[in-house]
């Protein structure tokens, strides 16, 4: 019984109702306004009537205002469980407009059952109960005294007219999400639009990891070198070295924050329609992001930054000047820069060898360092295990993105990390 009662008494079911009728009374407006009907039977009014109020109906909802009128009225009285579903902005097409129209006939074909049940619903509830003889819509019902029980249908026929509104409620927030919702198409470029916001933020967390991983790696080490060595100078050393690590690690952590608020701006920008000033935003900031993000002629201090650490380096980059897209070039640094801290991480003061070569239109890069002697079973080092990092996973997926392919793993007696990328990207 609760489960029957109790959508009868949900404001959200007289909500619906309040939306059902306003498409009513509006039918009911539009027939009586209409000239050369006075004294004419109902359906040759509906005859006559009708057709012209289609074509009005129709062309009303060829304003791109209209749609967006809809479905700010089907969003505050037909309370949808997800707001998103019926959207609230003017029309962006012929489609948009076709769909509006077939929206707005529905609403007058259901409002107006709606209306007339809800005029003729409490009339019958009244003639049941009240009326001396068992009268119904002013018809007389045969059976005389026999029928004196009919009074006791009176609630059943306000029950029926409940439930009418609810099932007529449901149909219209069905009908609402289906023609004022985003079109299929629609929702495949906001899923894909999505996406590639997604792609951007993960984007941005992968080099906020490399970057900042590095700088805490680095530091940790210098600060334990220099408090087990005990040397002055030695100590100052680190301490520069700490020092400067620190500071590139803020000026990326600043650059990447900037990124991921710009990011956040060009999404709420683009959620309003503003395209133009949304891909302005993002070609702004798309700049900024090249301009300032580190390549692969900023690997010797890098190098330098690992040798203070206790690791030897030895290093060979035969690629031309200027061979490598930018691109590339930037994504190349990310990946010696996770290789050369994963083995200041797992295999501290071990020496460490690095490759990068241009050959067969192909860009290839190989990190190695030597697994300590305290390494535990294949693919460890120093104990811990080094294939399931977030560090390698974002390696992997840096080449794959490139159309390349990337590798990890214990070779004789190596920890060697080893990547290809085409320089074509999409090749």
């Amino acid at each position: 019984m609760p489960r029957i009662l109790a959508p009868l008494l949900s404001p959200v079911t007289y909500a619906r109702w309040l939306h059902l009728l306003i498409g009513w009374i509006f039918a009911g407006v539009m027939l009586m306004i209409y000239p050369g009907i006075a004294g004419r039977g109902l359906g040759e009014v509906l005859v006559r009537a009708v057709p012209v109020d289609v074509a009005l109906v129709v062309l009303s909802a060829t304003v791109p205002a209209m749609r967006r009128a809809e479905g700010v009225q089907a969003r505050l009285l037909l309370v949808p469980d997800r707001e998103q579903d019926i959207a609230a902005e003017p029309a962006r097409g012929w489609a948009d407009r076709w769909r509006t129209a077939l929206w707005l006939l529905g609403r007058l074909v259901l409002g107006g059952a709606v209306g007339a049940a809800s005029v003729l619903g409490p009339a019958a509830a009244f003639d049941l109960l009240v009326r001396p003889e068992p009268v119904v819509f002013g018809l007389r019902v045969p059976g005389g005294d026999a029928l004196r029980w009919t009074p006791l249908l009176a609630p059943l026929a306000l029950f029926g007219l409940g439930w009418l509104v609810v099932w007529a409620g449901r149909l219209q927030l069905v009908m609402a999400v289906r023609l004022l919702g985003p079109s299929p198409a629609q929702r495949l470029a906001a899923a894909e639009l999505r996406a590639e916001r997604l792609l951007e933020r993960n984007l941005l967390a992968r080099e906020l990891h490399d970057s900042i991983g590095h700088a805490l790696t680095v530091t940790v080490l210098q600060a334990g070198a220099a408090r087990a060595v005990g040397d002055q100078a030695f100590t100052a050393k680190a301490l520069e070295v700490i020092e400067e690590t620190g500071r590139r690690a803020m000026d990326d952590l600043e650059r990447t924050l900037a990124l991921l608020r710009d990011t956040g701006d060009t999404g709420d920008a683009g959620d309003t329609g503003d395209a133009g000033e949304t891909g302005d935003a993002g070609e702004a900031a798309g700049a900024e992001d090249v301009r300032e993000r580190p390549g692969i002629d900023r690997l010797p201090a890098l190098f330098d930054t690992a040798r203070a650490a206790g690791s030897p380096v030895e290093a060979r980059v035969d690629v031309p000047p200027g061979r490598l897209p930018g691109v590339l070039s930037r994504e190349g640094y990310r990946i010696v820069q996770e290789g050369v801290t994963n083995a200041l991480k797992y295999a501290p003061g071990e020496p460490i060898s690095v490759r990068i070569a241009v050959r067969d239109g192909r860009l290839e890069l190989r990190c190695a360092n030597a697994l300590p002697p305290h390494a535990g079973a294949p693919g460890r080092s120093g104990g811990s295990p080094r294939r399931g990092g977030k560090g390698l996973r974002g390696i992997r997926e840096r080449a794959v993105l490139l159309g390349g392919e990337a590798s990890a793993g214990a070779e004789s007696g190596e920890w060697v990390l080893a990547v290809r990328v085409p320089l074509r990207l999409g090749a």
